[in-house]
């Protein structure tokens, strides 16, 4: 077991003075006697400055990018690790009695700062509260606790002949906490569905460790009329309203068939057109990847055309029927079809991640923006995205792909990479990445589209919040206040005020 924070003193990582005006706010720390407390509850406490320094960042770029300075940007006092939800619950009654803020986090798969803990306090780490709690492969439900990791996940289903279905680019790292929290989507969410689809019901820890159960967690049935759907209130929600830790799923039988295609358009445009009339058929391939010129020549090196990769797996004839929609529909808008190879090309290398710390390490910033929009405004809306990208100074690079479809819009998902005259210039770095991001997320309000489709907010969009939620922002703010009164849980995140500071300075700033 470790001791507080504030003996020994940090030595690796520790904040440094450049980035004190990126991270206001004092940091708390934590006193021997909340310490001891904390030891009562039979967590596990560290505060070992590895320890520390690991809880303190996610996937986001920018702390990436300090990760391989060795900086740390906001370390917290402790790590605590809860067994199981009594102890969560205390743990965070004890945090709530003595105004400590606590971040909590699972995998930390994130890309957008939300696990960063901004102000100090405990770092909650979620990832022990893990395993398949029950399973009815009659009723295709299962409960699973929050700190379960994908594969684990996904190894114990597939025994049973199920599967979720859930299958996110971040799998090795991400756990079912981190899917709920973000709203997270699956690579085969067209036939089934984003995390919000596949939750029935959910177990969640208040900030005053008050356990509360929501739908099939609470006893109810497939579908019920009784008031607002409270599983959706904590979906999204990032650790600010409470914390999850355990999940009602859907399942489906594991597929036995399958079936791929992969068509070239001459145009982005044409490409979207073919996807909205194969998905306005009723055609719900489970992959529907479209890719630009930039990226079809990226990652599969094609030259001048935008490739569109399928795959569907289920019953045959369910399979078959759609996929000769797809097919059908690819033609009406001047798709050819093309070597399916590329789909097994796609397979192979869908999360492999390793050409990004390369790029980090040279002084390039790099990011992806996901975003999601109504059929009529995609087409626009990428073409101004990728030139507003383009435009800002320092630009290596700037394209799209579509990635997740629906009935009526699709996930647009950008890429953009920059390098300015000194690779080890921070300054620079911030500022072109939140030019990057002001432009795009402006140009998604000009467009009606959403701000984020599956990332989340984190620390990154908390500034376009209030802008993108319009009066809706005020609810968000009042359910928090509800909730969390002394403002303990994840503070600074989804762009909400923190009675322990404010989220300003270079990098990120209030909306």
């Amino acid at each position: 077991m470790g001791t507080s924070s504030v003996r020994p003193p940090i030595e690796w990582g520790a904040e440094p003075a450049e980035l004190e005006e990126a991270f206001a706010g004092p940091k708390v720390a934590i006193g021997d006697e909340l310490l001891a407390a904390l030891e009562s509850t039979g967590a596990a406490i560290e505060s070992l400055p590895e320890s520390l320094a690991e809880a303190s960042r996610d996937w986001w770029p920018l702390a990436q990018r300090w990760a391989l300075k060795g900086i740390a940007p906001r370390l917290p006092a402790l790590v605590v690790r809860p067994d199981d939800v009594g102890q969560l619950a205390a743990v965070l009654r004890l945090a709530n009695g003595a105004g400590v803020p606590v971040t909590p986090a699972g995998g930390r798969s994130g890309v957008c700062g939300g696990a960063i803990p901004l102000f100090g306090g405990i770092a909650l780490d979620c990832r022990q509260l893990a395993g398949l709690y029950s399973l009815d492969v009659e009723s295709l439900r299962c409960e699973v606790g929050a700190g379960t990791f994908g594969p684990v996940l996904e190894e114990a289903l597939r025994q049973h002949s199920v599967t979720v279905g859930h299958l996110p680019q971040s799998m090795d790292l991400a756990t079912v906490g981190g899917w709920v929290a973000c709203r997270g989507a699956g690579q085969y969410s067209t036939r089934y569905g984003k995390i919000e689809d596949i939750v029935a019901g959910l177990e969640v820890v208040l900030a005053d460790g008050r356990v509360v159960r929501t739908g099939a967690l609470a006893g109810a049935g497939p579908r019920s009329a009784t008031g607002p759907d409270l599983s959706q209130l904590f979906l999204g929600s990032e650790g600010t309203l409470g914390v999850v830790t355990a999940a009602s799923l859907r399942l489906h039988p594991l597929a036995s068939y399958e079936r791929r295609a992969a068509f070239s358009f001459p145009t982005f445009s044409e490409g979207l057109h073919a996807l909205r009339l194969a998905l306005a058929a009723g055609a719900c391939p489970a992959v529907a990847r479209l890719y630009d010129e930039t990226e079809t020549k990226r990652s599969f090196e094609l030259d001048g055309t935008n490739l569109l990769i399928a795959l569907d797996e289920g019953e045959p004839a369910i399979c078959d029927a759609a996929m000769d929609v797809l097919a059908a529909k690819a033609a009406e808008r001047g798709g050819e079809a093309t070597d399916e190879a590329l789909v097994a090309r796609w397979l192979e290398r869908r999360n492999d991640t390793s050409a990004l710390a390369p790029l980090t390490r040279a002084g390039i910033v790099v990011d992806t923006i996901e975003v999601s929009a109504h059929w009529a405004a995609l087409a626009p809306l990428a073409d101004e995205v990728r030139s507003l990208l383009s435009a800002v100074p320092g630009s290596l690079a700037a394209s799209v792909h579509e990635s997740h479809a629906y009935l009526d819009g699709a996930c647009l998902y950008f890429t953009f990479a920059g390098r300015g005259p000194d690779p080890e210039d921070d300054a620079w770095a911030a500022s072109y990445y939140r030019s990057c991001w002001d432009g795009a997320m402006a140009a998604c309000r000009r467009h009606g589209a959403s701000i984020s489709h599956h990332h989340g907010v984190g620390l990154l969009r908390g500034p376009y919040m209030r802008d993108a939620l319009g009066e809706g922002f005020a609810v968000l703010a009042a359910l928090k206040a509800a909730l969390d009164p002394n403002g303990i849980l994840n503070p600074g995140k989804l762009g909400l005020s923190s009675p322990f500071g404010r989220a300003g300075g270079p990098l990120w700033r209030e909306g």
